[in-house]
């Protein structure tokens, strides 16, 4: 049988339409694959119908080689998804006996009689063969169907995780090519999409014309921009072979607006600088009302070089907490430059940290003006290297202001620690 090559994933269920659930298998199940080396060219969430279901699925047949559901393998009536794929295929259920009898066990290791209705997680499609569910009652199926191959997995994460790193790895491990794939993040922050696009644009080519070719996918996130360079390969070694030229390429065209080009966050970026320091920090925070230190001390060992934090939302708690003068802010207002500085060598004199780092600005949807509209944030830092403000003008809601504030401040923090060109 030929390779597979080229994936589809299915979420199933009507709760994942809503906006209080996300689906996070797709994540697994993409990973599980990639490392594998089939590429997954496509996600759709369907909701319980059965003729929606049945379109989406034929439609993936006609395109991938595998197609991977997840979901809609309970016991009750919307649970359409061993149905719908049988139907598809032309293949009748039967009820497998052994499927029976190890949920019928799993009840009564519970004192619980088994309902009826669980037995329709025991139909099987024929020639299908069974998953192995060792945290649910709800099997999976594995079909082949010509040279494709239809799996079908249970929804619940802590039933679906041990079947992938489990029974699916290991018989897709029959059917792939030995080479996975492998993908290199360059992260930056200071330039648009489309700039990034530009700047890297003329490596494109070359870097396709490659052998291995290379895959390029650049994404906005946070805030921020991600370059993604992707090649097939048998190992890491290989691809590393082949991805750090082209790394090297294009953090070169980027310059000092690539902060990492290894996939790590700002702030594991910007706490490795301190770390290297050995200093430690002190956040005063307004509008970001303390995000800035939850990013930071998100990452484990952060207490090497944070030191602490103030929320000064307050006129009076910036004037009280951190000692800025009340004239300052009757003369250029709490968001201003010259509160924002005040507000740094506070933090940093109170907290007894070497690096002050101070945010205020006006997240929205209200309180902006004319001269000051909703985005504008002023960011100032006080370290031993020297002191800075700078006044930034953030777009989006209220949510998106926030995180590009917090963003804009720790990557002033790596440019001013690294000696690179603030903006």
């Amino acid at each position: 049988m030929r390779a597979l090559w080229s994936a589809e994933i299915i979420a199933v269920g009507s709760e994942l339409l809503t906006p209080t659930r996300i689906d996070t298998n797709s994540l697994a199940i993409t990973d599980t694959l990639n490392r594998l080396g089939i590429d997954v060219r496509a996600k759709a969430i369907v909701g319980d119908r059965r003729g929606d279901l049945a379109a989406v699925f034929r439609g993936a047949l006609a395109r991938a080689d595998l197609v991977v559901l997840c979901g809609g393998l309970g016991p009750t009536d919307d649970d359409l998804t061993r149905d719908v794929v049988a139907d598809v295929l032309e293949r009748p259920l039967h009820e497998d006996a052994a499927i029976t009898e190890t949920i019928r066990a799993r009840f009564a290791r519970r004192n619980l009689t088994m309902p009826d209705l669980n037995r329709r997680q025991a139909m099987v499609p024929d020639g299908g063969s069974v998953l192995a569910n060792v945290n649910g009652t709800a099997p999976g199926l594995w079909i082949e169907h010509a040279d494709q191959v239809v799996m079908l997995l249970p929804g619940p994460p802590r039933e679906l995780g041990p079947m992938l790193e489990g029974d699916v790895r290991q018989r897709l491990l029959t059917r792939v090519s030995g080479e996975g794939l492998f993908t290199r993040v360059v992260r930056i922050f200071g330039r648009s999409e489309s700039h990034t696009e530009e700047a890297v644009r003329p490596f494109y080519a070359p870097w396709a014309a490659g052998s291995p070719a290379i895959e390029v996918t650049i994404l906005a996130a946070r805030g921020a921009i991600d370059l993604h360079l992707t090649v097939r390969a048998r190992d890491q070694a290989f691809a590393s072979a082949v991805l750090d030229p082209a790394v090297r390429q294009a953090a070169a065209a980027l310059g000092d607006d690539v902060y990492s080009d290894t996939g790590r966050a700002i702030e594991q970026v910007t706490g490795d600088l301190l770390r290297e320091r050995g200093w430690h920090l002190a956040a005063a925070e307004s509008c970001t009302g303390g995000l800035l230190l939850s990013r930071l001390t998100d990452v484990p060992g952060s207490s090497d070089y944070v030191a602490c934090g103030i929320v000064s939302y307050s006129n009076q708690s910036k004037v009280e907490l951190l000692g800025v003068d009340p004239a300052l802010i009757d003369a250029h207002g709490a968001v201003s430059e010259p509160v924002a500085q005040a507000m740094a060598a506070g933090i940093r004199a109170r907290g007894g940290a070497d690096v002050g780092i101070a945010i205020t600005g006006i997240a929205g949807p209200g309180g902006g003006t004319e001269t000051k509209p909703v985005g504008t944030v002023a960011i100032a830092l006080d370290t031993p290297a020297g002191a800075l403000v700078r006044t930034r003008r953030m777009p989006g809601g209220r949510d998106l202001i926030r995180e590009m504030a917090v963003h804009a401040a720790l990557d002033t923090l790596r440019r001013l620690l690294t000696g690179r060109q603030v903006p």
